[in-house]
This record gives C-alpha cells, sequence and structure tokens, in this order.
C-alpha cells in the first residue's frame, strides 16, 4: 500500500492524506477546510477505484474559486495513480 501526503493548493484544506492499494483508495483525510462536508467525502469514497473519484470529483468548484477540497483530492490521485 502507498501513503500519499498531498499539499492542497488554492482551498481551505491545507493538505491531503490517503492511501493507495493498487487503483484503489483508502483512508482519505483533510486537514482543514470544511469538516462535515469533507468527512462525508471520505466516507463516501472510502473503496473506490482511483478512476472513478478522478471522475466524479475532476473540475468542481468552491464558490468562485477555480477549485474545490474535492477537486484536489482528484489532481492529487492524477499525480499520484
Amino acid at each position: 500500500m502507498k501513503h500519499v501526503d498531498y499539499t492542497t493548493n488554492g482551498t481551505c484544506s491545507v493538505k491531503i492524506s490517503f492511501d493507495l492499494d493498487g487503483d484503489t483508495v483508502h483512508n482519505i483525510k483533510f486537514f482543514g477546510g470544511c469538516p462535515g462536508n469533507l468527512s462525508a467525502i471520505s466516507k463516501l469514497l472510502e473503496g473506490q477505484k482511483v478512476d472513478y473519484v478522478i471522475k466524479t470529483l475532476k473540475g468542481n468548484k468552491c464558490g468562485n474559486r477555480p477549485t474545490s477540497c474535492a477537486d484536489q483530492l482528484a489532481c492529487a490521485l492524477e499525480e499520484n495513480r
């Protein structure tokens, strides 16, 4: 299993950590940001395939920002698959 700590850019969360077991995502944790929403995202995505997570979250924006915590997770997965 590969562990990743990803420093986010342009979001309230400052870091995302997760584990990759092949092409499956586990143990997603956001540091900072909206705790209720981000813990829900982590629970919903536990055990999902990397491609599904990227397809689902990539391009999601937060208000007027060009990115979001969810989009940053997709970016992190793209960089570390």
